[in-house]
């Protein structure tokens, strides 16, 4: 199998958390409607217990992203540091993002 580019990784990775929190919460809602609960705030609150699995999903797992701190420490590879670092960096980017466009949509906790 075919490795893909570094930075097509970082845009994967953005993208697939941006994706499992809006679709997570959108979809969580519909439950969250069907059975009389307030669908606005239940989609924030979704949201917001969801963002640390759209991150895990996003890097592929959390053993991936062990080993390659493993191997950058104990194999002196810095670069494996530095490229899992950039991964869940973006990943932790994509569901800020996300996070953002739901509080947009919701209207919950917006200071003024």
């Amino acid at each position: 199998m075919k490795e893909q580019p570094f930075f097509s990784l970082l845009i994967d990775s953005y993208f697939i958390a941006l994706g499992v929190l809006l679709g997570g919460a959108l979809i969580g809602g519909i439950g969250a409607f069907l059975t009389g609960k307030p669908l606005m705030t239940e989609i924030f609150r979704i949201s917001s217990q969801i963002r640390i699995w759209a991150i895990v999903a996003a890097i592929g797992g959390t053993f991936d992203a062990v080993y390659s701190f493993e191997r950058g420490l104990f194999a002196g590879d810095t670069k494996d540091i530095f490229k899992t670092f950039l991964l869940i960096l973006s990943a932790l980017g994509g569901a800020q993002t996300g996070s953002f466009f739901i509080t947009l949509l919701t209207g919950e906790h917006v200071s003024e």
